[in-house]
């Protein structure tokens, strides 16, 4: 665990330069605006150690799947997120010598990232081989107002010399992924043009054919007489920069205000991109570097306004959510419904950019309770649209009628994941689609979603779980074989409770939300019956009798529902005993150790007990996360988040608190010693559940919404904003007790520890607090 930033509420703050912790603080400091983002590279030349990322949403190249020996279902392709033109670079030359920190005497360095305007800051005072000392100071910023456009204003000044500076803002369109193959390049040179202070350059992928046109406008200002100031545009494939040549004085400020934007044809037609580039750049640096930036501020001013959680007497927990938040909004604004979330988001490369169930299941709540509908509508119209893919995917495994197997990775709804464990067995993300469409119904009220939409995704899916079983004559009911739960560290395993429990669940719901329709809108089931060629009652039988007659592994002496058969022939030792060397397991173990160990990457059982918490008893839940809890690593990111929220359930205010602050902070502290290669975007969403639905103890039930609020110890107060049916909502929880407040004009109903309160529009209502959740 690292403890590299300064603790202060609304900032990141980085002091003094390590750069063997660049690509850590790379990862920490990135920028995006739902469209498009980067790392915190730096602007200028860096020889060091680093990582260059600039990502465009929906932007992707298909890798031809590499494995020892093709397997029949087996993905054609795996896809990648592709390192785009990098537009931020501005080479500075002073005299012969580049400014490169790698070279350099650092003797001040301070980042910041100001999550409360949107922006990052730099500053550092370096000193060249030679003596010569330069000051910089740059801040930058993705617009949320322009989304297609980002900004930067870069001053340096020259402290104990005067010299010609040569300064080369420039778009560098040659570059590749880091897991590229022997520096396989990605993009194509379609065309560049340059005019007086702008550049623009047209890249094509290769064999997925998108297109970005990136483009760039700069301005130097020199104070006084502009002296001897020559500018040439320099040229070749790929790339473009603009060279001005300048004297420096001592002790004058030279500021370059450099703007950027990235046209994609993933939403413009290819014969308008330059164009739209072009008309882009213009609007933007009209209005200029400090226009932007207020309007900046005032749109992140807005976003915090819905979705800010503010945390009284821990700083340290403060900064940690709001970090959360910042990069989640930073990460996707649900505009645009054919782009997701990846679990890197704009901050590296892992995991190829692609949409996982981690969406569906940590994400959807966040904004859900966040933002307007329609974002969490788009959310499920991606998998909607890509249905016919998820039969596909089905198809080429063997199941037929119309069954459905949403891809565990995709671009574009082909399955693109080459890992057999996780291609053909870890199905579980089928029920998460499902989970997340009634999850979106109960939150939301939007029955016309499962009527026009939602039931077609479920049949399918039903369809799927309706195959994926077998009857065993042996146990005389249905199982379910060769599957990878939540728990990557068990592979090919049969029956896995969590699956088991999450199929049985989604046969349920379609059940029940085909009754439904039937009910309400029959003439809108008869059309998709015909459409779907559903045979009501043969299907609907056969699903009512897995329904009744599933598997379920239980081990009866310790009252625990088993994560699978034959988890117990396993040696049991537990996490406490582990050597420190030997952790994180994934970076020290082999697999074979890993796979025959009793080690959880993370919640399984419990994952299942934290979706369908109503069904158990309180002792039930407590028993099964005592009992698993001391066998999980939390070497998921998604891990520690529901542990938080069960812990909370069961009023374990300690383990609560410290599972809270490891998710929140994973990142920031990196947990995991993995940080480097990016943020962990998806698992962010779930540090917003570990405070609203673990110390929040926030349910929908019934179509209300319901709290058990506690106060961590080391908390004064929290509070939250929730968005729910029109109505504008903010919990404040202190030792004062809960203060309700309505701030709409819709009346709405909140039950507070099992309590009912009818709060009229702009009301506010005081609640006294339950010390039996506090203990």
């Amino acid at each position: 665990m690292k403890d590299r930033f300064k603790i202060d509420e609304w900032q990141i703050i980085e002091e003094g330069f390590d750069p063997t912790l660049n690509k850590f603080a790379e990862s920490v400091f990135s920028l995006g605006n739902g469209r498009m983002g980067h790392r915190a590279n730096f602007e200028e030349t860096y020889s060091g150690n680093t990582l260059q990322g600039n990502y465009v949403a929906g932007v992707y190249y298909t890798d031809k799947t590499r494995v020892g020996w093709w397997k029949n279902g087996y993905p054609e392709y795996a896809a990648k997120v592709l390192n785009a033109a990098n537009w931020i670079g501005i080479d500075i030359k002073i005299g012969a010598a580049t400014l490169d920190l790698h070279y350099c005497k650092v003797t001040a360095f301070r980042r910041v990232l100001n999550m409360q305007e949107g922006y990052l800051e730099r500053s550092f005072i370096a000193a060249l081989k030679d003596g010569r000392q330069v000051s910089v100071n740059a801040r930058r910023f993705y617009s949320i107002v322009d989304d297609v456009a980002g900004a930067i204003r870069y001053r340096i000044t020259p402290l104990n010399f005067e010299d010609n500076l040569v300064i080369t803002p420039f778009i560098d369109g040659d570059v590749s992924n880091q897991d590229a193959n022997y520096g396989e390049k990605f993009w194509e040179e379609v065309s560049r043009e340059s005019d007086n202070d702008r550049a623009f350059i047209t890249l094509r992928t290769r064999k997925t054919n998108f297109e970005v046109c990136t483009g760039m406008q700069v301005n130097i200002v020199q104070p006084g007489e502009a002296g001897n100031t020559a500018s040439r545009f320099i040229e070749k494939e790929k790339f473009i920069g603009r060279e001005t040549t300048l004297w420096a004085k001592k002790g004058e400020e030279i500021t370059i205000y450099k703007y950027g934007v990235n046209i994609s044809s993933a939403n413009t037609p290819k014969e308008e991109l330059t164009a739209v580039a072009k008309a882009s750049i213009n609007k933007v640096a009209a209005k200029g570097f400090e226009q932007m930036l207020e309007e900046q501020a005032r749109a992140w001013a807005q976003k915090w306004k819905e979705s800010d959680i503010v945390i009284e007497g821990d700083v340290t927990a403060q900064q940690a959510i709001r970090f959360n938040i910042f990069q989640l909004y930073q990460t996707y604004t649900g505009e645009d419904p054919q782009l997701n979330i990846g679990p890197k988001g704009f901050t590296g490369e892992k995991y190829g950019g692609a949409t996982h169930w981690d969406t569906e299941a940590y994400c959807v709540p966040f904004y859900l309770a966040t933002a307007s509908p329609k974002v969490t509508r788009n959310l499920l119209l991606y998998r909607y649209h890509q249905l016919g893919k998820a039969i596909e995917n089905a198809a080429k495994l063997g199941f037929d009628n119309g069954a459905a197997l949403f891809p565990m990775v995709t671009m574009n709804g082909e399955e693109c994941h080459n890992e057999w464990e996780i291609t053909f067995e870890e199905i579980h993300r089928n029920g998460a689609v499902a989970f997340a469409i009634y999850n979106y119904v109960r939150y939301t009220g939007d029955q016309d979603y499962l009527a026009a939409y939602g039931l077609e995704v479920l049949i399918g899916i039903a369809r799927f779980w309706s195959q994926r079983v077998n009857w065993s004559e042996q146990r005389n009911q249905y199982v379910m074989l060769g599957v990878t739960g939540p728990n990557e560290y068990e592979n090919n395993v049969n029956n896995n409770w969590y699956t088991n429990t999450l199929a049985v669940w989604c046969l349920e719901y379609t059940l029940e939300t085909i009754g439904w329709l039937k009910q309400q809108r029959p003439e809108v089931y008869v059309a998709l019956a015909e459409k779907l060629r559903f045979h009501e009652v043969p299907e609907t039988t056969k699903w009512k009798h897995i329904v009744e007659q599933m598997y379920y592994p239980e081990e009866a002496t310790l009252g625990v529902f088993l994560q699978q058969d034959g988890y117990m022939d396993k040696e049991q030792v537990l996490v406490k005993a582990l050597p420190e060397k030997d952790r994180p397991l994934n970076q020290q173990w082999s697999w074979d150790r890993i796979l025959r160990s009793c080690y959880i990457k993370q919640a399984d059982v419990l994952q299942g007990i934290y979706l369908f918490e109503e069904k158990y008893a309180e002792d039930v839940i407590r028993r099964n996360f005592d009992f698993y809890e001391p066998r999980t690593v939390h070497e998921s990111s998604l891990s520690p988040c529901i542990h938080a929220i069960l812990a909370a359930k069961l009023g374990e205010e300690q383990r609560a608190y410290g599972f809270y602050l490891r998710t929140s902070r994973l990142d920031l502290d990196d947990y995991n010693n993995d940080t480097d290669d990016g943020l962990h975007i998806t698992s962010m969403a779930g540090t917003w559940m570990s405070v609203v639905e673990g110390f929040g103890g926030m349910r929908v039930r019934n179509g209300d919404l319901h709290f058990t609020p506690f106060l961590p110890v080391k908390w004064e107060s929290f509070s939250f904003n929730i968005l729910f049916r029109e109505a504008v909502l903010n919990i404040k929880t202190s030792k004062n007790g809960v203060v309700l407040s309505n701030r709409s004009d819709k009346e709405v109903c909140i039950h507070v520890y099992g309590n009912a309160y009818h709060l009229k529009a702009g009301s506010v209502q005081k609640v006294a607090t339950d010390v039996s959740f506090a203990h």
